[in-house]
């Protein structure tokens, strides 16, 4: 294993570096690794693009996030707040199908529903109702920070009082008995306004698009729906954006495979490294996009819970897992790699019929026993009848015997 994996290391540096089994100067060098940066960073790029093609959870389910908030604290009996998330001159006046534009995928008809209650909501008499609210919180505030000072004062000036010193003498601006007589007002205030709040909020949750929209978010059905469906596309998600990077990474692996080999058999050299080169960037993402997939992707998440399932809670057993399948991922890419790109067996018979070297693929002789371009011998001596024969290839072209290659 290791001697393939040291073979392949070798083979991946001489393809990256020269033309022709020439080793290429340093200026193109460094201009190839230019290039190389500038197309990895756009395969980047569009599969960030691509990636973000299909709606995501969020955005096909916008309603759930609030939906599930307000589930979670319906133990309160005000639901003063929640209706009043949505009344206001400032709201977001972009609807939720507004996403579908240039996505891939439709928008829950639960969330539509639930905008189109909400939005009823946000009309001239409801603002106005919370305005006032609004207004009579202010001015509580203000009477209970007034009366913070005034109870700060009083305790200083009723000492002063019994102490027998001279009001001109100190140091508050208010006597303890207009003190007291002012906090006794305030607090009738504060009692008044909040009791003005009770019924405005009231007027406010009776109205009927509020109850509408209460008795929506109250139905368990229609919640467990929104719920299951927000699960369910939370757990495929990320397998989704995945097979869509690589409806983006395959056809360019493809093409520039094809070109590699074709520019290789014709002994172009210089398209034969730059498409290699290509091959090489569009693989990097690839494993990389393969590797993510394994750690967060639909792959995980079973293994997740059949751990889960058979030792309970100890998920480190997850990592024993990974541990022993991304050492075998990486065996069976080398073993690809090895038998279809850098194999050359399989370009041997291609190369013999077109005379051409079985190393460089130059253009030969059909009878040369030394190429002129890279000096390669191109036989070898069969094991049977002992007569020259071409190397990698799988039987003597004399007997028919196959070949130990």
């Amino acid at each position: 294993m290791w001697n393939r994996i040291r073979d392949f290391i070798r083979v991946f540096f001489a393809k990256s570096r020269k033309i022709e089994d020439e080793p290429i100067n340093k200026v193109s060098l460094i201009v190839i690794i230019i290039i190389d940066l500038f197309i990895l960073g756009n395969v980047f790029y569009g599969l960030d693009d691509i990636s973000r093609w299909p709606l995501s959870p969020t955005q096909a389910y916008p309603c759930y996030q609030s939906w599930q908030n307000y589930q979670e604290d319906s133990s309160s009996p005000d639901n003063y707040q929640f209706i009043r998330d949505f009344i206001g001159e400032n709201q977001d006046s972009l609807s939720f199908n507004s996403v579908e534009e240039n996505h891939l995928g439709k928008v829950s008809p639960l969330c539509l529903q639930y905008e189109s209650l909400t939005q009823a909501l946000n009309n001239n008499t409801n603002q106005n109702i919370v305005r006032r609210i609004d207004e009579k919180n202010t001015q509580i505030r203000l009477l209970e920070d007034k009366n913070k000072q005034i109870r700060q004062q009083y305790d200083s000036t009723l000492l002063e009082e019994i102490a027998g010193q001279p009001r001109e003498l100190s140091i508050n601006e208010i006597e303890a008995k207009t003190a007291k007589e002012e906090l006794t007002n305030n607090q009738s205030n504060i009692n008044l306004l909040t009791g003005e709040i009770k019924t405005l909020k009231g007027e406010l949750l009776n109205k009927n698009e509020s109850v509408a929209l209460l008795n929506f978010v109250n139905s368990q059905d229609k919640f467990s729906q929104i719920k299951s469906s927000w699960e369910r596309a939370n757990f495929w998600y990320p397998t989704i954006q995945l097979l869509w990077q690589m409806v983006f990474l395959v056809p360019l692996i493809i093409i520039s495979s094809l070109v590699h080999k074709w520019s290789d058999n014709k002994g172009y050299g210089l398209v034969s490294l730059m498409s290699w080169h290509l091959l090489v960037i569009f693989f990097i993402p690839l494993l990389i996009k393969l590797f993510e997939f394994l750690q967060i992707g639909f792959i995980f998440e079973s293994l997740l819970n059949i751990v889960t399932i058979l030792f309970g809670g100890l998920l480190f057993l997850v990592s024993y897992l990974y541990i022993f399948i991304i050492p075998l991922v990486g065996f069976l890419l080398i073993k690809f790699f090895q038998k279809f790109v850098f194999n050359p067996y399989t370009q041997a018979s291609k190369r013999v019929e077109k005379s051409r070297c079985l190393r460089c693929g130059k253009k030969i002789n059909h009878d040369t026993a030394y190429c002129p371009h890279c000096g390669f011998y191109q036989y070898q001596e069969c094991s049977n009848c002992h007569n020259l024969t071409y190397k990698y290839l799988s039987y003597c072209y004399h007997c028919g015997t196959k070949q130990n290659n």
